[in-house]
């Protein structure tokens, strides 16, 4: 996302209004301006681009007839510990153009959207960020982290004789077609178990098994492998492509890059993998973005044939109901937090009490001292259970009130495993 990182003074003259159906080419302009793309917009692109896009969530910023700074936001279910699933609304194409930046253009256009997500029932805001300092002054936190590895599939110490799952169940390769049918259960069945999840629309779906095609990202078919246990239930299924390298000596060196992965179970996880790494040809695989503790290098005799490639934030949440987010998702332990929140925009902050159990947790306003001070950003950060309440104390971001509370919160925030979002948005 492209950023407006000061917001001084705003200049008299440049509006800031719900996109039009007329207006809706001239704002993709600006999207592709702002992200460094060339500032043209096809029929094609246009078509794809308004078929998934409410108008009604759609803002602009605009000089004269020029649009110069661009946000919208769709509804979303977001996965959050237990398995229950929030409303929240996923912020997505913000840019300020490069004319247009320092003028608190971006500070007008999410005050705009917090206070809409705020009415129309949001627990909270969701988005990717593309730039770690922007976000954050909005009460945005990383709650979730990503991981990619690259594979040297001769080093991992598999057989390369495999020749299918150990446990009864079997891979097919199916086509995209197969994949529009079958894998939106699939997921459906998977994002109720995983932390971090973002729900998808039919539209990812057709996007990203070609059904639907934009000028401005050409298209590669992708192989698609589906895992079926002993009984025959689909429980997994990846995506990849493959390039075509070959040596001076017409040897291949190939490199599968896997566009998405997902399983119900660590024997899905396993055999897919395996799979992937036992395809003729290919010496090397490109994991994509991956939980940062997910079993893969594991999966291998040698665990450091899989090299860090990447490992950096991903999901940014903006709590906006305090009360109902952590109300909704559940606790390991039995505790009771004072938390005192502090949020300038004025959506959420207060002093609450926590009280959580592994049956179920209330959480109210009361004027009991605090255990914790934290800002909104921070819950945010706390909320999935990937970040540490002591170590924010220590960074000096989460203020004790009570000794030991920190470590209290973390027995009740942090997970065995970590909250992990496939999806960018």
């Amino acid at each position: 996302m492209s950023p407006d990182v000061q917001a001084p003074d705003v200049q008299v003259g440049i509006g800031i209004r719900k996109v039009t159906e007329a207006e809706f080419t001239d704002w993709m302009k600006a999207v592709n301006v702002g992200f460094l793309r060339p500032p043209v917009v096809t029929e094609n692109d246009a078509a794809a681009r308004r078929a998934k896009t409410d108008l009604a969530r759609t803002q602009g910023a605009f000089d004269g007839d020029r649009c110069v700074a661009t946000f919208r936001t769709f509804a979303q279910e977001l996965t959050v510990v237990g398995g229950a699933a929030i409303p929240t609304s996923a912020v997505t194409n913000v840019t300020v153009s490069p004319t247009h930046r320092r003028r608190g253009l971006l500070s007008r256009m999410m005050a705009n959207e917090l206070a809409e997500a705020k009415e129309r029932g949001d627990v909270a805001a969701t988005l990717i960020a593309a730039e770690y300092p922007i976000y954050g002054r909005y009460g945005f936190g990383p709650a979730t982290s990503t991981a990619e590895w690259e594979i040297e599939v001769g080093r991992t110490g598999l057989d390369p004789r495999w020749s299918g799952p150990e446990d009864g169940g079997r891979i097919d390769l199916v086509t995209s077609e197969d994949v529009r049918k079958l894998g939106p259960e699939l997921f459906e069945r998977f994002r109720a178990v995983q932390p971090g999840t973002v729900s998808r629309h039919q539209h990812w779906w057709d996007l990203n098994t070609g059904a639907t095609r934009r000028d401005d990202e050409p298209w590669t078919e992708r192989f698609w492998a589906l895992y079926r246990s002993a009984t025959g239930e689909a429980a997994g299924l990846a995506a990849y492509t493959c390039d075509a390298t070959w040596t001076d000596a017409k040897q291949p060196l190939n490199t599968a890059t896997v566009k998405g992965l997902i399983a119900l179970t660590p024997a899905a996880e396993r055999a897919l993998w395996h799979f992937v790494c036992s395809i003729d040809w290919i010496t090397k695989v490109r994991t994509g973005y991956r939980a940062p503790d997910d079993l893969l290098p594991h999966l291998f005799p040698d665990p450091r044939a899989a090299r860090v490639v990447t490992h950096a934030d991903f999901l940014w949440i903006r709590l906006l109901d305090v009360v109902r987010a952590l109300e909704s998702r559940t606790y390991e332990t039995t505790e009771t937090l004072v938390l005192e929140v502090v949020d300038t925009a004025g959506l959420t902050g207060g002093r609450y009490r926590l009280a959580a159990t592994p049956s179920g947790a209330t959480c109210a306003p009361t004027s009991t001292p605090p255990d914790l001070t934290l800002d909104v950003r921070e819950l945010g950060t706390l909320y999935l259970g990937d970040e540490s309440a002591v170590r924010l104390a220590a960074l000096g971001r989460v203020a004790e009130g009570t000794p030991g509370a920190a470590s209290r919160a973390d027995a009740l925030f942090r997970t065995p495993r970590r909250p992990w979002c496939p999806d960018m948005f």
